[in-house]
């Protein structure tokens, strides 16, 4: 565990050198934040330099700005006022990053974008696990964090669509609803934009790089543990035998395939 002021000493090279003073950003691009919650960024780190960069990159971007120090007020302010987005840093004085993610998670789809100085692979991993739909590691510019906080936000929005079915898996584009074998299935919105894509394209080979472009952007295209992670929760949660997939299938060297194991089998 890493001491929660184990990185202090980086608070002012969390953002890259002058990157701050020389970020504008047109009138035309700026969001304008709603009383019901539309634009409002929570933002939780317990080092006040982080909070002020934090603060200065988004409200430039327009939008509304809160902040937590602790994983207990992130919840509690979260619970009061339910914000668009939650950006979490992974270390915090009272509990771990990952743990108020899973907490958050439980009773929340808004989107959660981790950073932290750590970066160990397994922290990472450890945090998509607990629900987060991003990680950003310290230091970052602010056109990267506004660019994924942005695609966070694009992937919750409501969308529309018809209701697909294949086998037991039926999956209701327009009301983000999914049932197998009768059974409503609980996905996160990631886990939901992950097998939007694979009925959308039903026993279409669908490559690594393919994939990352269209559920988490093109800056993705490297980031295979995003799949990994993401394909094993599908498969824990819509297939009988996670270990003998018949729905969500690897291709080798290549990529997933959604099927449809009654038209296999017969």
């Amino acid at each position: 565990m890493v001491s929660p002021r184990a990185h202090s000493a980086r608070a002012d090279s969390t953002f890259r050198r002058g990157e701050l003073s020389r970020r504008t950003y047109p009138v035309s691009v700026r969001k304008t934040a709603s009383s019901d919650g539309e634009g409002r960024i929570l933002v939780v780190d317990d080092e006040p330099h982080i909070l002020r960069a934090l603060q200065a990159t988004l409200r430039g971007a327009g939008y509304d700005v809160v902040t937590a120090a602790t994983g207990e007020e992130a919840l509690r302010s979260a619970a009061v006022r339910p914000p668009s987005a939650v950006i979490l840093d992974l270390v915090l004085p009272d509990r771990h990053g990952s743990d108020v993610c899973r907490e958050l998670r439980s009773w929340s789809q808004v989107p959660i974008l981790v950073l932290s100085a750590v970066g160990d692979e397994g922290e990472k991993v450890a945090a998509l696990d607990a629900g987060a739909d991003d990680y950003v590691t310290k230091p970052f510019g602010s056109d990267e964090l506004l660019a994924r906080l942005r695609a966070a936000l694009r992937r919750t929005a409501p969308k529309t669509g018809p209701v697909i079915e294949i086998g037991d898996l039926v999956v209701d584009l327009d009301k983000h609803a999914v049932k197998f074998a009768g059974e409503p299935v609980s996905l996160t919105p990631n886990e939901f934009e992950l097998l939007r894509l694979f009925v959308q394209n039903e026993g279409k080979l669908l490559t690594h790089p393919t994939i990352l472009r269209e559920v988490w952007g093109p800056a993705y295209d490297a980031e295979s543990h995003y799949l990994h992670v993401y394909v094993s929760q599908l498969r824990r949660k819509l297939e009988p035998d996670p270990a003998r997939p018949r729905y969500l299938l690897t291709e080798p060297g290549a990529g997933y395939r959604l099927v449809n194991p009654d038209k296999r089998e017969g």
